[in-house]
């Protein structure tokens, strides 16, 4: 089996491999460089796992930063019936597209 690592960015954990191209939250980086989380939940390199408690200590996930983009757009809509209430709200969350360089 694989090394895997699960790291927690942009409140929301994520179940990372070496190579992967993974979507999340925007990181203040630019493209081209690398980022090193540490908020690693759960490590493992491929025969045993290690938990955190909430993190692994030194464990590290090295990230290439590929391109910023933006997500599918959301819409919000409330109505309330019979009162002729109607909101729409549309949102696009800014996302970092890395690739998973090493894990550690």
């Amino acid at each position: 089996m694989e090394a895997y690592a699960v790291l927690e960015t942009g409140g929301k954990q994520v179940l990372v491999k070496a190579g992967d191209t993974i979507e999340i939250e925007k990181l203040s980086t630019e493209p081209g460089q690398e980022v090193v989380l540490d908020t690693v939940c759960a490590v493992s390199d491929g025969t045993t796992l290690k938990v955190g408690a909430p993190y692994v200590e030194g464990a590290k996930v090295t990230l290439v930063v590929d391109a910023v983009k933006r997500g599918e757009k959301v819409i919000n809509f409330k109505r309330k019936r019979r009162k002729g209430y109607r909101r729409t709200v549309g949102h696009r969350q800014q996302l970092t597209v890395a690739t998973v360089k090493a894990i550690a």
